[in-house]
């Protein structure tokens, strides 16, 4: 399922869970991102893919680095309005791929949390706080934090679980100044984007941005993708203010299914059981729906 696609003139380098990096002669300095159709949950990827969803996360992504102007993103192409700029990418993975500036990246999953839920809210309930911010008593599951928190984690390779750490563990691993600026750009531009999701009666809960140094200007640069299903709890605001607190807009319909029929902690190392068409299209509606509610199009 980690297949990449076999792209004439490039040089695969890497697959994640979800994207595959290229990189070409012709272009130095830059790579080739790709989303694929692939669906990952409790650390593995499942079969089969969700149609057209690396094409939605990428269009999700494109339409959110072009609304936070001012945060430099690591986007070379496509570029709406600059149809040149798109030229020379490969026809195959059109829709779904990306030209990006190679930044050195920090090993920093730069979360923010506006709601409780999720990894948070389990950790809330046993110390009152998550990754060391300390929290009102009371909260309840999906309840809205007084004002969104910055709780870092510490990227992990493929496979293994990124751990939640400390805003001083931050600074013990890229420096004060640079750990101080990632948490202060990822509380600008969750803010923002809750601003423009909000009039569109979605609630983004939480999400996680990453970032590097872009060797040729030397300023924090906002890469990877950003606020799409995979890496943010997006929910409807009318659903949430009705006290349904787990109807998610990503791939939380897969979460709910492959936990009610397969046990990850299985002593005999069993692998997930293949998703059912009805899944697969369940989730594949949400992802189209989130798309088409935010970029109104």
């Amino acid at each position: 399922m980690t297949d990449a696609t076999d792209l004439p003139g490039w040089t695969h380098h890497y697959s994640g869970k979800v994207r595959d990096l290229y990189s070409s002669p012709k272009y130095p300095g830059r790579m080739l991102v790709v989303a694929s159709d692939r669906v990952s949950a409790f650390d593995h990827i499942l079969e089969p893919g969700i149609p057209g969803k690396g094409s939605l996360l990428t269009q999700l992504s494109l339409w959110w680095f072009a609304q936070l102007d001012g945060i430099p993103n690591h986007i070379v192409a496509p570029v709406a309005d600059d149809p040149e700029a798109s030229v020379g990418l490969p026809e195959s993975v059109a829709g779904r791929a990306m030209l990006v500036k190679q930044l050195d990246m920090f090993p920093i999953e730069c979360v923010v949390r506006g709601y409780l839920v999720g990894s948070g809210w389990l950790e809330y309930q046993q110390t009152q706080s998550v990754c060391g911010v300390p929290l009102p008593a009371g909260l309840e599951n999906g309840d809205r934090l007084p004002e969104p928190i910055y709780t870092p984690a510490f990227k992990a390779t493929l496979g293994d679980h990124d751990e939640n750490i400390t805003f001083q563990r931050t600074v013990e691993l890229v420096g004060e100044d640079v750990a101080t600026a990632l948490r202060e750009r990822s509380l600008e531009i969750f803010r923002r984007a809750s601003v423009i999701a909000s009039a569109r009666g979605i609630i983004l809960a939480d999400t996680k941005f990453e970032f590097g140094t872009d060797p040729e200007t030397g300023a924090i640069t906002l890469g990877d993708e950003v606020l799409t299903s995979d890496s943010s709890r997006f929910w409807d605001a009318a659903v949430w203010e009705s006290g349904n607190r787990g109807d998610s807009f990503d791939k939380q319909i897969v979460r709910n299914w492959l936990a009610a029929n397969w046990d990850p902690t299985s002593i005999d190392g069993s692998p997930p059981p293949p998703l059912p068409a009805e899944i697969v299209a369940q989730t594949a509606a949400r992802y189209r729906e989130l798309i088409e509610r935010l970029t109104r199009r």
